[in-house]
């Protein structure tokens, strides 16, 4: 809950039978208004959902914040929507009749770099794995407050901003490295043999830290607090999660990594010679 008074009661949303409910104040909802005017182009946001109230509730709540939001109730009609026009980015429900959200996520990830935001309300562990494993930028619990999940939406889509002038690594336009080439101003990567890949925002982050002092081992504290903004806690395993599927993705094999190195309680670094051009 946020503080009030009077009618000054917080934004609370929650999940519970299938419902979820969202109560905003008149003060908030008129700070919001006026912020989203000032918006020239709001980015569009889908949220994907099966339960009609929910689309709804958190629809109204992105539009009052300066976004443009719409609702689809499952996988196809979200390939429908995007076949119309681009998303910014995605709020996935993980529990969806039919095709579920991990695969959604999966099959989105093939083709697009779309930030990803996935939703449950089951409290377990192995599914917020199973989401960052999928591709998904982020994993947010239900019940959540509106605004808490807002503030992800907005973290995400800096992450996916370009940098104004200077990437990572200083006076370097790209980053070779194992036969792959890092174009940071582009968020391009592409290997010697014509393959390319789409990188999300967390995964283009996570390389590009790396990429940027090769020599330094980087802890997971370290490169939570860089990629998502705070502190890990320890029983959290989404950087190693990230790790390991950006592994995956160069072709560094999981038994014996040779780009992306362990060490272990220490944390990870880049195994192979880096050059900036």
């Amino acid at each position: 809950m946020f503080p009030g008074g009077g009618d000054s009661i917080v934004s609370n949303c929650y999940a519970r039978a299938g419902a979820l409910r969202v109560v905003t104040i008149s003060s908030i909802v008129r700070a919001e208004r006026r912020q989203s005017a000032s918006v020239e182009t709001p980015p569009n946001i889908i949220v994907v959902d099966d339960d009609q109230d929910i689309r709804t509730l958190l629809c109204d709540f992105f539009n009052r914040n300066g976004f443009a939001a719409e609702g689809v109730h499952d996988g196809a009609a979200l390939d429908a929507r995007l076949q119309r026009a681009r998303a910014d980015l995605i709020v996935l429900d993980l529990m969806l009749p039919g095709e579920d959200g991990l695969s959604i996520c999966r099959r989105l990830r093939q083709r697009s770099a779309v930030p990803i935001i996935m939703l449950t309300a089951r409290d377990d562990d192995v599914d917020q794995l199973l989401g960052f494993e999928a591709g998904a930028d982020d994993y947010v619990r239900k019940p959540f407050n509106p605004y808490a999940l807002l503030a992800r939406v907005r973290a995400v889509l800096r992450r996916m901003e370009p940098e104004p002038q200077a990437p990572p690594a200083v006076g370097s336009a790209s980053q070779r490295f194992a036969g792959w080439t890092l174009e940071v101003a582009r968020r391009r990567l592409s290997h010697d043999d014509g393959r390319q890949l789409d990188l999300n925002g967390a995964e283009y982050e996570l390389l590009a830290l790396l990429l940027a002092e090769p020599a330094r081992v980087w802890s997971r504290r370290a490169l939570s607090l860089e990629i998502h903004g705070r502190d890990s806690d320890p029983f959290d395993r989404s950087i190693d999660v990230r790790i390991s599927r950006l592994r995956q993705r160069l072709g560094d094999p999981a038994r014996a990594p040779q780009i992306i190195k362990t060490v272990y309680g220490g944390g990870y670094f880049i195994g192979v010679p880096v050059t900036s051009t």
